[in-house]
């Protein structure tokens, strides 16, 4: 285990992180975000797929734009938020597959395959990507509040229209209050959620 990372870091990525709703002032600049995909494209997904598309809502005008698709619950918290990305995936991943397959088949292989193939793939291997991008944005500092809570009809219209990319999940990015931090949940145990066999 000469790799592993120490205790602080687990503590930050895992035991102290925390979904976090009210925010403090301060800047996620574009550099930043950069640096969250630059660590965050490098987890596995099948076949390396990499179905995972982000986009970054940060201006005013993009703020509006989102603004009516989401729950009443989640606006406050989202137009306060420095950033928030939208976690979608490209049901046409297999399009990429000259870049990141080396298996020359590797992207005729994909497009022969059924649509409902095709979503589940690209489903469960952009959520995957998703959660790489929370663990990726915490190790570079940055406090993260994962939602659904928005009409995904909407905001596949407003931001991919024409496209093969779907929604998946909004993120707000940016320097966590903790004073408005709700009591922390519990947690499964190992014997509750885990078997050895």
């Amino acid at each position: 285990m000469s790799l592993a990372v120490n205790d602080d870091a687990l503590e930050i990525l895992f035991r102290k992180a925390r979904t976090h709703r009210n925010w403090r002032p301060g800047q996620v600049t574009p550099q930043v975000l950069m640096a969250i995909y630059d660590l965050a494209r490098w987890g596995p997904t099948t076949n390396n797929t990499s179905p995972a598309r982000f986009v970054f809502i940060v201006s005013p005008a993009a703020k509006e734009r989102l603004k009516p698709h989401l729950s009443k619950g989640n606006v406050e918290q989202t137009m306060r938020a420095q950033a928030t990305a939208i976690v979608a995936y490209d049901l046409k991943f297999y399009e990429m597959m000259g870049k990141l397959s080396a298996n020359p088949a590797a992207r005729d292989t994909w497009a022969q395959k059924t649509p409902a193939e095709h979503e589940l793939a690209a489903f469960r291997n952009g959520s995957l990507q998703g959660g790489y991008f929370i663990m990726a944005a915490r190790a570079i500092g940055l406090d993260c509040g994962p939602m659904g809570g928005f009409n995904h009809e909407g905001v596949d219209q407003e931001f991919f229209a024409g496209t093969s990319i779907k929604s998946n999940f909004l993120c707000n990015l940016g320097f966590g209050d903790e004073q408005g931090l709700r009591p922390r949940a519990g947690r499964l145990d190992f014997d509750e959620a885990c078997k050895i066999l």
